[in-house]
């Protein structure tokens, strides 16, 4: 088969994965504990590709990547991505101003996957980790669709870690997302996925190609749960941009109200920015329309 150009590759991921959830792909088949990491005695492991490195945290092998220098920026992909598929369009230009931290998450990417399901709260306790091994203190922190969840909770559960927050089209309850997308999720099926874009993007830097099935089945149940972080959003301090497309995955309704209890909850300035002419799945290649959000937003490195 004729090799994609890795930004067309990422692009047809994009588009494949609004495909699936959109018209399901197949038949469908709390408290995390604290973060802890192993003592930092040498230098992280690099990866085979020389582009991160990994780190022990809570029994994974926790891939990240570090670009430019700064004030610390953590980065937090989309389900069943990377750190390129999801940020690569935004990251060079981030980096020319922060340190910018980006991770896969277990069992994406670089991450191999072990024996433990996938959720939100032990995937924001692997970044705390992160955080701590890397010594960062308070870093800010932007999270993409299943990296939004992931940000969202960990803001609630380390309020101390994060410096100000951007979640991109995720909701904080699972009845947030449009009944479309729900039922796509549900669906999502490992074999029916193989020869497709998104599954070429994993099979080129997973550590464990095989992990495929395991890696769509527990991302599957994942988003398949029900849940409602109405308590937790209370307990986030840090200040709050929620970015969505014009033609979301979640619905309007539901990223206005979320902007409304962060405001509510007394974390500072919280703000819902709308994206013309982008979708769930193409909204984060548009680096002409997200970085005059982003930066102002962020700010220096000294603010």
């Amino acid at each position: 088969m004729r090799a994609l150009s890795t930004r067309t590759l990422y692009t047809a991921a994009a588009v494949s994965l609004s495909a699936i959830l959109l018209t399901g792909c197949g038949t469908a088949d709390n408290n995390a504990a604290t973060a802890t990491t192993s003592a930092v005695s040498q230098p992280d492991q690099p990866s085979a590709d020389g582009k991160g490195f990994y780190a022990p945290v809570n029994g994974l092998r926790l891939y990240y990547e570090v670009h430019g220098s700064g004030r610390p920026l953590i980065l937090v992909h989309g389900g069943l991505s990377t750190v390129d598929s999801t940020f690569g369009a935004l990251l060079p230009e981030l980096a020319e101003t922060r340190k910018v931290i980006a991770v896969e998450l277990q069992g994406h990417g670089h991450t191999a996957d072990i024996d433990r399901p996938l959720r939100y709260q032990s995937m924001a306790d692997d970044v705390a980790g992160l955080i701590g091994h890397l010594n960062l203190g308070k870093a800010d922190v932007l999270g993409y669709s299943l990296g939004g969840g992931v940000a969202l909770q960990l803001a609630a559960r380390n309020p101390d870690l994060v410096n100000k927050l951007i979640v991109t089209s995720a909701p904080y309850r699972s009845d947030g997302w449009l009944p479309e997308t729900r039922a796509g999720m549900a669906a999502m099926n490992p074999e029916a996925m193989l020869d497709t874009p998104i599954h070429a993007v994993y099979a080129q830097s997973a550590p464990n190609p095989s992990d495929w099935p395991a890696l769509v089945t527990k991302t599957r149940q994942l988003l398949s749960e029900d849940y409602d972080w109405t308590t937790d959003l209370a307990a986030i301090q840090a200040p709050a941009l929620l970015v969505t497309a014009e033609s979301d995955a979640l619905s309007r309704a539901h990223a206005e109200e979320m902007v409304t209890r962060l405001t509510g909850a007394g974390n500072g300035a919280s703000t819902l920015a709308v994206v013309p002419g982008t979708t769930h799945y193409d909204i984060m290649y548009r680096a002409d329309l997200l970085l005059p959000l982003f930066e102002p937003f962020l700010g220096t490195a000294s603010s």
